[in-house]
């Protein structure tokens, strides 16, 4: 099935290259925050046999995929379209001992094999998509029957309350908690709620998902069903 979509709307950020790519992984390489990756990467990747594929989808600097990485049973690749951040990603596994294959690409169009990953992730990036809905097929494309794609963004619904208190476990000095702050103020006007999320996922070959929400964030998990799935959950 072909999809076809205008670009939405929203407002980009600017562009995540050269000075303000390498601003932003030193803002998220903290150590607590390296500590947060790393315990994301075990809740993660809970339950995958050794040798599964695993894709990052928007990986940025590539300290989630990197501590996935460390886990050294599964296969990583991590997708950006900076080439900044592919750089740093590459440096930083080859510094860490760690094997994870950096690739500059757009989500939109992936430059994977179809049924290739049993598991993607994208974290903190679907609301900047500008192509969301063939972000999602794209996705379902490549994932393995079965296989489950992982999104965790940004609530809309979250409140001044919520992002003081994510900024303040980051342990931040004082400018860059004032500009992340800022920042996520931003962010928030153009994250999805839950119910936009589930609407766009209905439109999406996935179709339906599952929805948590915690904080200033969300999780959408979404499942590419086998030909007879359905007829077993009947």
């Amino acid at each position: 099935m072909q999809i076809i979509e205008t670009r939405r709307w929203r407002l980009k950020g600017p562009e995540m290259e050269g000075p303000i790519a390498r601003w932003y992984a030193r803002l998220r390489g903290s150590k607590s925050q390296i500590e947060a990756y790393r315990t994301q990467a075990a809740q993660l990747t809970a339950g995958l046999p050794d040798g599964a594929r695993v894709l990052e989808v928007a990986s940025g600097p590539g300290y989630l995929s990197i501590e996935v990485a460390r886990l050294r049973r599964l296969d990583l690749t991590a997708l950006d379209i900076s080439h900044t951040f592919v750089e740093i990603g590459s440096n930083s596994a080859r510094q860490e001992g760690v094997s994870v294959d950096f690739r500059q690409g757009d989500v939109a169009k992936m430059p994977f094999e179809a049924d290739s990953f049993d598991l993607i992730i994208c974290q903190a990036a679907f609301k900047n998509f500008t192509l969301p809905r063939t972000a999602l097929a794209e996705m379902y494309r490549v994932l393995r029957t079965r296989g489950t794609a992982v999104i965790q963004d940004m609530s809309h619904g979250a409140t001044h309350a919520d992002i003081e208190e994510e900024v303040k476990g980051m342990g931040l000095g004082r400018l860059s908690s004032f500009m992340t702050k800022a920042t996520l103020e931003r962010l928030r006007t153009r994250a999805y709620s839950p119910l936009q999320f589930e609407l766009l996922v209905a439109e999406s070959p996935f179709q339906t998902c599952e929805i948590t929400t915690a904080g200033i964030g969300l999780e959408v998990r979404l499942t590419k069903k086998g030909a007879n799935d359905d007829d077993h959950d009947s």
